[in-house]
């Protein structure tokens, strides 16, 4: 079982924080051969309608992940220095597979429509084989969190960042709001998640292999260091 210590350090019963290897990066999975690039990683909607699972459907880590695209937290996570580039550098690695769930509650909360509109493109983005890359372009733009910025305009010029997205079928489904369907199913498995009726966990929540990061231990998430020793660390209960 998992054994939280302190506000950031994690070990596994028996284990210590990390396995060795290169240091920030996750761990490799002796035999078996990276993706050539983010670009490369398998990309699927589950069966549930809602969890977008990215990376191979054999690696031993899994990380289930919520986010909203217009939390500053959540870009805090996937920025520089954060887990999210640690965790998309396992998942090439094919050491660990990420299940998203995508969350749109601060619009209600804050006004506008930016999340639902930006997890509506995320959705088209799948359908293209291009979730992961639009995925990070989207954080590494993010707008102010008052400021409403995801618009259909600025979704569709940030998808030119990424090769072959834009297409009449991607740019229709932006505009149109083809998946707002999925933008709502998404919204309630991940209210579902929390522990009060109709309120989500909050964003980012992470869980590894099923055990969610508390969140007196959240600090974990924002330092590339600690969370590649996490991973690490869980990758060596399926090792061991």
């Amino acid at each position: 079982m998992l054994v939280w210590v302190g506000a950031g350090a994690v070990l596994l019963a028996g284990c210590g924080g990390g396995t060795g290897g290169e240091s920030g990066s996750a761990a490799r999975r002796p035999g078996v051969t990276a993706y050539a690039s983010v670009a490369a990683v398998p990309e699927r909607l589950a069966a549930d309608g809602t969890t977008i699972v990215v990376g191979d459907p054999r690696a031993p880590v899994t990380v289930a992940l919520l986010e909203d695209p217009r939390c500053p937290v959540c870009e805090e996570f996937e920025g520089t220095g954060g887990g999210g580039p640690v965790l998309r550098d396992a998942v090439v690695r094919r050491t660990v597979r990420t299940r998203y769930t995508l969350a749109s509650f601060l619009d209600d909360r804050l006004g506008g429509g930016g999340s639902k509109r930006a997890v509506n493109a995320l959705r088209a983005a799948l359908d293209a084989g291009k979730f992961t890359e639009y995925h990070e372009v989207l954080y590494g733009n993010q707008p102010q969190e008052s400021t409403d910025g995801f618009t259909t305009a600025r979704l569709l010029d940030l998808a030119a960042q990424v090769p072959g997205l834009r297409g009449p079928a991607f740019d229709a489904a932006v505009r149109t709001m083809r998946y707002r369907d999925f933008v709502a199913a998404s919204e309630r498995a991940y209210e579902a998640r929390g522990t009060e009726r109709g309120q989500g966990p909050g964003t980012p929540t992470a869980e590894i292999d099923g055990y969610r990061v508390p969140v007196d231990a959240n600090a974990v998430l924002f330092d590339a260091h600690a969370f590649t020793g996490l991973l690490r660390t869980a990758l060596s209960r399926h090792d061991g």
